[in-house]
């Protein structure tokens, strides 16, 4: 199956988030994504699936087919089912190295979405990134912050549990955290 449809970000975007980036690392920036940033986005994507499907015995083509399918499918099922959200493209000097995806209701942010590029993960990026979700939340004030990480996972999920997310329920695949916005570190 191929999905034939054209990818674009709704209009309607999210308004809680803070106009500061104080807490993001030197050089790191986010901003709504726009279109012309899908294909770095399908990149990312693709690289984030990388060891996952490396002993997949496919052909380049159709691996390639593959993640743009999935990526496809996951772009229009956050696009329709979380709205409004905020779609933002994370760059460092400029360059996109990331994504952090966040839906908001009246009482809580889920993260739908964090992902960096192999090159610049184990600096300290993911984490801020999340802290300053966290304190944005917290300003709001929400009640707290949720987000599913997938059970394998280890490195997500012991970040998640240093940043004070505790597990909520297990789906099996997934568990789904919760931070509690009683204080901000």
């Amino acid at each position: 199956m191929t999905v034939n449809v054209a990818l674009a970000f709704p209009s309607l975007r999210a308004a809680w988030l803070p106009a500061t980036r104080d807490g993001l690392p030197a050089g790191v920036s986010v901003r709504e994504a726009q279109d012309g940033d899908l294909p770095f986005l399908q990149r990312l994507y693709a690289e984030s699936r990388a060891a996952e499907l490396a002993s997949v015995p496919w052909p380049d083509a159709l691996r390639q087919a593959f993640l743009d399918n999935q990526f496809a499918l996951q772009h229009l099922h956050y696009t329709r089912h979380y709205q409004p959200a905020h779609y933002l493209l994370v760059e460092q000097a400029g360059q996109p190295i990331g994504r952090l995806y966040l839906h908001c209701d009246e009482h809580e942010a889920t993260l739908i979405d964090i992902a960096l590029l192999d090159a610049v993960r184990g600096r300290g990026i993911g984490s801020a990134l999340v802290r300053w979700v966290q304190r944005a939340a917290h300003a709001v004030p929400l009640h707290s912050v949720v987000l599913h990480v997938a059970w394998e996972n280890l490195a997500a999920r012991k970040l998640y549990e240093r940043l004070a997310f505790h597990t909520e329920s297990d789906t099996g695949s997934h568990l789904r955290m919760r931070w509690v916005a009683t204080a901000v570190s």
